[in-house]
């Protein structure tokens, strides 16, 4: 049985409209694999009525079995070598001005999937020179040299979520660790570029949790932060221990932009990749349903 019955400020909205089933229909023309199905996010409905969607390379199965996650966890199938070229042909067919892009974790991989992620983001780069890029990257492992090459591919933003406060990363994340979240934090915003973070909420962290949380992603660098409530995906994740009011949210966004962070994207149903188009100043075309 999933714990606790939801409060009224966390429906969802299910995918509507013209624009929802264009992007449903070019992600699955290109085989491609989006966050927003595979992590079942609140917010498929509206981002994809839209016109927008978080695009998940390197396969649709993780090396990892996080206990707050829903992506399949196993063995992953070969990389596609085609799957570069239809991102970036889907992201011109969407005429996205910001793309996100995140992956698995393919810790399968003498590189853990770094040289295939470069080919994406110069393939998006190649196709759509006008469109912005945010790449949600996973650890590699806390091997800086791999994270360099996400960095030299050049993507405006960098994120790299720390997912929860210091004293409960080990309890729901199965490889990645607080420490080492932080240095790959601090590794992009060292590189120039926008360094991005965002945690979850409801996991049992305390109020101060969350502020040293804050503390630490500032000095690491991080100018970006996301602040949502933790859902509970299905029986085989951890349960949620709390969920926390709106009006607790609001507050930690202006706590977040007292401490200097850019923007502080705070919310029940917020995720990573949610409104990060206007996280770097970013819009989209007049997009319309009758227009497609």
């Amino acid at each position: 049985m999933l714990s606790r019955r939801k409060p009224e400020w966390l429906k969802i909205k299910i995918p509507q409209g013209s624009l929802s089933l264009h992007v449903g229909e070019v992600v699955r023309t290109h085989r491609l694999h989006t966050i927003c199905a595979s992590g079942l996010c609140p917010n498929q409905g509206e981002c994809w009525a839209r016109g927008t969607a978080t695009f998940m390379v390197g396969g649709d199965t993780c090396t990892r079995s996080c206990k707050f996650c829903h992506v399949k966890t196993g063995r992953p199938a070969p990389l596609d070598p085609n799957e570069p070229e239809n991102v970036a042909r889907s992201v011109k067919l969407l005429r996205l001005r910001h793309a996100v892009i995140t992956s698995v974790d393919r810790d399968d991989l003498p590189d853990l999937g770094a040289q295939h992620w470069v080919k994406v983001i110069q393939a998006v780069k190649a196709e759509n020179p006008g469109t912005t890029m945010e790449a949600l990257i996973p650890d590699f492992q806390g091997k800086k040299e791999l994270v360099s090459l996400i960095l030299e591919a050049r993507p405006e933003v960098v994120s790299h979520n720390l997912e929860t406060v210091r004293r409960l990363s080990r309890s729901i994340r199965s490889r990645a660790t607080y420490e080492t979240s932080l240095e790959v934090i601090r590794q992009v915003a060292a590189s120039g570029i926008t360094a991005k973070s965002g945690i979850m909420l409801g996991l049992g962290e305390a109020r101060e949790e969350i502020i040293e949380t804050m503390d630490d992603l500032r000095q690491a660098g991080c100018s970006v932060m996301t602040i949502g409530q933790y859902l509970q995906p299905s029986k085989a994740n951890v349960a949620v221990a709390e969920y926390v009011p709106p009006e607790a949210f609001e507050e930690y966004g202006r706590i977040g932009k007292e401490k200097g962070f850019a923007h502080v994207e705070s919310g029940p149903l917020v995720r990573s990749s949610y409104h990060a188009d206007e996280q770097v100043g970013g819009a989209w075309d007049n997009l319309k349903p009758e227009a497609w």
